[in-house]
């Protein structure tokens, strides 16, 4: 009985059991931002993509169509 008593009030497992729910905090915040930047990214790759394919190759047409969509 004493050993279970001794162990209810060992603290040193808390300091682990602490770091490992910051962790797990940690890492779900980096998982959202990841996902939040990689619609972002995707949504810039698009629009990057329409202003070339809406230009047709021509230097001067991908820019003012690149110009227009970044107005909107």
């Amino acid at each position: 009985m004493k050993t279970f008593v001794k162990m209810l009030r060992d603290e040193s497992g808390a300091a682990a059991a602490e770091y490992a729910l910051i962790l797990a905090i940690v890492g779900g915040a980096i998982a959202i931002a990841a996902v939040n930047l990689g619609g972002a990214v995707s949504a810039s790759m698009n629009r990057a993509t329409d202003c070339i394919a809406a230009g047709g190759g021509d230097v001067d047409a991908v820019t003012a169509a690149c110009a227009a969509t970044a107005a909107t």
